[in-house]
């Protein structure tokens, strides 16, 4: 593989390449296009020509504005589902570009790496926004100072371990109302509320490997409800395998009394607040430099 042997095709003037593109979903499938005529393979991935993915001009600059292009194609059971889609399965995902000589496919550069952004579909086709890495550059980073802990509860920062009870539990959905309320047999050993702000994960059946962050938990009538905070990109069944993982408010409180795990906490409980910082001195306050809690 070397991009200065097709550097050296393409000063010949009259060239065989090809543009092949490769995505790879968070779930570890890796699918593979190109708009020659016939398929092209490489690094152990076969790129199909019947798919109808094109892609609009790459745009790149300088510093850090995020390159960004656009791809075209047509929806398949073959290729690109449009359940899939809406399933939310290629939010995300990993694409790289490549200038390929068709004919030696050895001869190839990378000339775009980044993720896919907004999908749009419409008449049976789709469009897909490109994004560059330095997307991830956009990000805002760093500590921030407020009351609620900035861990993500599993985290290498919190060391809660979520991955057994009671804080993770597997069930079988009894009832699926909508693709956000479920009814939940199995739970009895939980408080209701137990699992709010924590996440439902899809183990099995069409809408296997889907999530969301839970909404409410609670137990009307004796029967637990689980609702998410937005629906699923597609509805699990009655007799689907569920996922539940422990909620955390962020709370001091919830972390000492819930997860018995206030030395990991990363909050500042004591930090003043915006009314605080406004006030002005009054008589009934003890103004003795004491702690306010």
């Amino acid at each position: 593989m070397t991009a200065a042997a097709l550097n050296a095709h393409l000063s010949l003037g009259a060239t065989d390449v090809a543009r092949c593109w490769r995505l790879t979903r968070r779930d570890g499938l890796t699918l593979g296009f190109t708009d020659h005529d016939r398929d092209i393979a490489f690094d152990g991935v076969t790129h199909k020509a019947d798919t109808g993915l094109t892609a609009a001009a790459l745009s790149q600059t300088t510093g850090l504005s995020v390159d960004n292009t656009e791809a075209f194609g047509a929806l398949s059971d073959a290729a690109i589902r449009e359940e899939d889609i809406t399933a939310g399965r290629y939010d995300g995902a990993v694409i790289e570009a490549w200038l390929v000589q068709w004919s030696d496919p050895s001869a190839r550069e990378l000339v775009f790496r980044g993720s896919l952004g907004e999908i749009t579909r419409q008449g049976g086709a789709f469009t897909a926004e490109l994004r560059g890495l330095s997307e991830a550059l956009n990000q805002p980073t760093g500590q921030v100072y407020h009351t609620a802990c900035s861990c993500i509860l599993g985290d290498a920062k919190c060391g809660v371990d979520i991955g057994q009870p009671p804080y993770a539990i597997e069930v079988e959905a009894d009832e699926v109302e909508t693709a956000r309320t479920f009814r939940l047999s199995g739970l009895d050993g939980f408080e209701p509320r137990w699992f709010e702000k924590g996440v439902l994960t899809v183990l099995s059946g069409a809408a296997e490997g889907l999530s969301g962050i839970i909404k409410n938990d609670r137990q009307p009538g004796g029967i637990r409800q689980v609702e998410l905070w937005s629906p699923l990109g597609m509805a699990p069944e009655a007799g689907d395998r569920l996922r539940l993982v422990a909620g955390c408010d962020k709370r001091m409180e919830t972390c000492r009394l819930k997860f018995d795990n206030i030395l990991n906490f990363r909050g500042f409980p004591d930090i003043p607040g915006d009314d605080w910082l406004i006030s002005h001195p009054g008589r009934a306050w003890v103004l003795n430099g004491g702690s306010r809690r």
